[in-house]
C-alpha cells in the first residue's frame, strides 16, 4: 500500500468525521444539568459530571450521551475500588463526533473511552484513532454478545469497540386505527402496501407510515433486508473499498416506496423534526417502522391521555419463508488512542454495562436494548411487560428474535458523506418525480468519484 493512498484515505475520514451529522441510535439525548463538555478533555484534565467516590483510584475519562447514564456510572464507581469513571456528556451523536475529531486533529483532549455508534467506527479506525482491543483479550468476549453486534465492532481478529445497545427493527402500529377501519396489521411488504390502500379506501385520512428521505440508517436497513450490501471494506486494506449502491435489490425496495409515495399513501416528512414527532403520535401515521429504541422514543413523545393504542409486531418481510432481520442504530464503547492507560480503559469499556444491575438501570431508566446476551436472555428483559403497549411483552414478541437474527452490516469510512448523498438523491427523486434506478445510480456515481478523489482504490 502506497503512503499516498493511506494519507488520502485518512484525509477523507478526517473531513467526514469533522462534519459528522448522524441520527442518534437511542431514544434519549443530553441530560439536563450536565456539564458542557465542549472544553472538557480526557485524562487528567477531564471535568467530571459525576461524583468520584475513591479519589485515590486512577480515573478513566468517558464521553457518552446515554440517557440516565449517571446512575450507571455511579454504580460502577461504587463497585470498583481500583478504577473510577470520570464522565462528561460531550453532546449527542454529531456534537460529540465533531469534538472528538477536533481532538484527533489536535493530538490531545480526547477521552479515554468514547461512546460511538457502530456505523461510525470505520470513520475512526481508518484514522488509527481507536485502540485494537484484541490486544487486551477482547476477542474472548465474542460469545457474550449477539452475532450482529459483534460483527459490527470487529474486523478479522481486530476488535475496535465493545457493543452496548442495539436497534433491531420491528413495526409499531396503532391498533386502534387498524381496528377502526377493519384492516389487519401486515406481515409482508405486499400486505403492507395493500393495508395502506385499504386504510385509505375505508376513510382513514392519514398515511400508513412515513418514508423520510433523510432516513439515513433507516433506509440502509430497509434496503439491507432485501439483500443489499453496498460496501466491501476491510480495515486491513484501508485504501481499498468496494462500492455497489445501484443493485437490483436496492432498486426493488426504493421502487416499492416510491410507488407508495406517488400514490399518496406514504408521507415523506423529514425524520426527527417537531412536525414529524407530532405526526408520530397524533394519528397522522398508523405505523412507525422502528428500532428497538423506538418504543422509548415514542413513549417520550406521547400523551398518556390521547387514547392511542399501540402494539408491536415483527417488521414486514419480503419473503416470509426466509425472514431477514435488520438493525437501525446501535452504540458501543471504544478506547481512544489518546487513552492514558489503554488496558484500564478497556476494563471500563467492557464492564460499565457488564452486570445485570447496570442493565436493569439501562433498560428501565434509559430504554436501551442490550446486546449483552446475559441481559438479552434474562427473565427480567424477556418477560418485561410494557404498559404503553397494553402490557405486551414486546421484547419476547418482536425485538429479541430480530436481534438474534441480525448478522451485521458493513459501513464505509466516509459514511456521513454517503448518507448526505443518499438524502439528496432521494429528496430529488421525490420532488422531481424521478425513479429509483436513477436515484441509486446518482448515489453510486457520487460515491465512486468521491472515493477516488480521496485516494481510495475502488474495487
Amino acid at each position: 500500500m502506497r503512503i499516498s493512498q493511506r494519507r488520502g484515505a485518512a484525509a477523507v475520514a478526517a473531513t467526514v468525521a469533522a462534519g459528522a451529522i448522524l441520527t442518534a441510535c437511542s431514544s434519549g439525548g443530553s441530560e439536563d444539568g450536565q456539564t458542557d463538555a465542549g472544553s472538557a478533555a480526557g485524562g487528567e484534565d477531564a471535568t467530571c459530571t459525576n461524583e468520584i467516590l475513591n479519589a485515590d483510584a486512577p480515573q478513566v475519562s468517558v464521553w457518552a450521551w446515554y440517557p440516565a447514564f449517571e446512575s450507571v456510572v455511579d454504580l460502577f464507581n461504587e463497585t470498583h475500588d481500583d478504577v473510577q469513571v470520570c464522565w462528561t456528556n460531550a453532546g449527542q451523536g454529531a456534537d460529540e463526533y465533531n469534538k472528538f475529531s477536533t481532538t484527533i486533529e489536535a493530538g490531545s483532549g480526547a477521552p479515554d473511552v468514547i461512546m460511538l455508534e457502530s456505523e461510525i467506527l470505520p470513520t475512526y479506525t481508518i484514522l488509527d484513532s481507536l485502540v485494537d482491543l484484541s490486544e487486551y483479550g477482547a476477542g474472548e468476549l465474542e460469545s457474550q454478545f449477539t452475532t450482529g453486534s459483534w460483527s459490527d465492532v470487529s474486523n478479522g481478529d481486530s476488535v475496535y469497540a465493545v457493543p452496548v445497545d442495539g436497534g433491531p427493527m420491528g413495526m409499531l402500529y396503532r391498533a386502534d386505527i387498524f381496528d377502526e377501519y377493519g384492516v389487519e396489521p401486515p406481515t409482508t411488504w405486499d400486505e403492507f402496501a395493500q393495508a395502506a390502500q385499504d386504510l385509505r379506501d375505508a376513510g382513514y385520512d392519514g398515511y400508513i407510515t412515513n418514508y423520510p428521505t433523510n432516513g439515513n440508517a433507516l433506509n440502509y436497513a430497509l434496503f439491507a433486508q432485501n439483500g443489499w450490501s453496498p460496501f466491501e471494506y476491510d480495515n486491513a486494506n484501508p485504501a481499498e473499498i468496494g462500492i455497489d449502491i445501484a443493485t437490483p435489490e436496492a432498486e426493488e425496495v426504493l421502487s416499492y416506496w416510491n410507488d407508495l409515495i406517488e400514490s399518496d399513501l406514504v408521507a415523506t416528512d423529514d425524520a426527527f423534526t417537531s412536525d414529524y414527532n407530532t405526526s408520530l403520535v397524533d394519528g397522522t401515521y398508523a405505523v412507525y417502522l422502528a428500532a428497538a429504541w423506538g418504543p422509548g422514543y415514542l413513549q417520550g413523545l406521547s400523551d398518556a391521555d390521547s387514547g392511542a393504542e399501540w402494539k408491536a409486531a415483527p417488521l414486514p418481510q419480503w419473503d416470509p419463508a426466509n425472514p431477514v432481520q435488520v438493525n437501525w442504530g446501535g452504540s458501543t464503547f471504544a478506547v481512544t488512542e489518546q487513552a492514558a492507560d489503554p488496558e484500564l480503559s478497556y476494563t471500563v469499556a467492557s464492564e460499565l454495562f457488564g452486570t445485570m444491575d447496570a442493565w436493569e438501570l439501562g433498560i428501565d431508566e434509559a430504554a436501551l436494548f442490550p446486546q449483552w446476551l446475559e441481559a438479552l436472555e434474562s427473565d427480567f428483559f424477556v418477560e418485561k411487560e410494557y404498559e404503553f403497549f397494553g402490557g405486551q411483552q414486546i421484547n419476547k414478541d418482536v425485538f429479541i428474535e430480530a436481534a438474534n437474527g441480525y448478522e451485521g452490516f458493513s459501513f464505509s469510512p466516509f459514511q456521513v458523506y454517503a448518507y448526505d448523498q443518499q438524502t439528496q438523491a432521494l429528496y430529488d427523486m421525490v420532488e422531481s418525480g424521478g425513479d429509483a434506478a436513477g436515484a441509486l445510480q446518482t448515489i453510486q456515481d457520487a460515491l465512486v468519484t468521491y472515493a477516488q478523489q480521496q485516494g481510495f482504490t475502488v474495487k
